[in-house]
């Protein structure tokens, strides 16, 4: 297909509460340097930049961090950065990019991708992702990209594959999908690792324009309806800013993805982590002989499997006789938990004063 119509549209809002204290409101985990090499942000950006140039690559946050996306996405206009008046959701934030690409480009083929995502192979992410949206020039489908599962995980949803798509022109796996299934409990998920027809759902898309609005018009009329007003507004941010708010709050998975004609999936051939919570973070960081997992240096007597990560560069830590700990400074405030609180760091919150928010 003509690369002059490829175009990606990334998704960078969000809270990141379970990153506390080195996570704030205007700066979630996809803006945070957690492994020393950058954001995960910047990441993204840098990723489709060999293929994509940055003029089509569209980039939505919210007003609190817009000047920071901004400042990490190297090379994108900043009209490409738009700010959602409100939360609403992945369905009305992914409808909001196809009606922005579709008044630059009709016939344009487009990846939503996650900007808070951990991939480790940028070369087999970009092959796969020109195998997706070649096949989406050609194909009335709406693509996905999935994650082989490597343990029963309940936190994510999954999606269940059928037949190979027989496709000689394809150099990836592509499957048939046969549906879609919610976090299921650890038990379900055990079934479905069992049956090998399962993947994991990384909230990666691709189609073309021309395909998803009539899809949307079929079966998610309200958001069909705004993206062809969007892709004829004179003025885009005055009508995003008015009309955007009064969509319903609804994830694309349930929206369209759920319900859609036809999907397909590819298998993802890169290495991924949706990096969680801290205990994801300390896969990646250097580990003792105790595997204690620290970003800075660490003394440790009687003390194994922690956890430590310091804003500062190069400030010391001593753990003495602790075990199975979060230790998170990140230079105005500290956190210690246990590692199987992990999901629970986003409870305290509420009780924060608002300036550590």
């Amino acid at each position: 297909m003509n690369n002059e119509h490829l175009y990606v549209l990334i998704l960078a809002g969000g809270s990141g509460q379970r990153f506390w204290p080195l996570s704030r409101n205007a700066r979630p985990k996809q803006l945070l340097d957690l492994f020393g090499s950058g954001s995960m942000l910047s990441a993204a950006v840098r990723r489709v930049a060999g293929s994509i140039p940055p003029e089509r690559v569209f980039i939505l946050t919210n007003a609190l961090q817009r000047e920071e996306v901004l400042r990490q996405a190297e090379g994108v206009p900043a009209e490409n950065v738009i700010a959602e008046p409100t939360r609403r959701d992945t369905a009305p934030a992914v409808a909001l990019g196809i009606g922005l690409i579709a008044a630059r480009d009709p016939q344009a083929c487009m990846m939503v991708l996650p900007s808070d995502a951990l991939i480790g192979d940028d070369a087999a992410f970009s092959a796969l992702a020109q195998d997706a949206l070649a096949l989406a020039a050609r194909e009335n489908a709406l693509i996905t990209i999935g994650i082989r599962p490597t343990w029963p995980c309940p936190s994510y949803g999954y999606i269940e594959r059928t037949v190979q798509l027989e496709d000689p022109a394809l150099s990836h796996t592509c499957y048939e999908v046969a549906g879609f299934r919610e976090k299921p409990s650890r038990e379900q998920a055990e079934q479905y690792l069992a049956t090998g027809r399962f993947c994991w759902n990384a909230g990666i898309f691709v189609w073309s324009v021309a395909h998803v609005r009539a899809q949307l018009a079929k079966h998610a009329p309200q958001l069909a309806e705004f993206v062809s007003a969007l892709a004829a507004a004179d003025d885009a941010p005055a009508f995003i800013a008015e009309h955007f708010p009064q969509l319903t709050p609804i994830s694309i998975d349930f929206a369209l993805m759920e319900k859609a004609d036809r999907v397909l999936n590819f298998e993802a051939t890169f290495p991924w982590d949706d990096v969680g919570s801290w205990i994801s973070v300390g896969k990646y960081l250097p580990h003792d002989a105790a595997e204690n997992a620290a970003n800075t240096p660490l003394v440790a007597q009687d003390a194994a499997q922690n956890i430590v990560f310091s804003a500062a560069s190069g400030k010391q830590v001593a753990l003495l006789g602790v075990s199975d700990l979060i230790v998170v400074d990140s230079g105005d405030a500290l956190l210690i938990a246990r590692k199987s609180d992990a999901d629970r760091i986003k409870l305290l919150t509420p009780q924060l004063p608002p300036e550590l928010l």
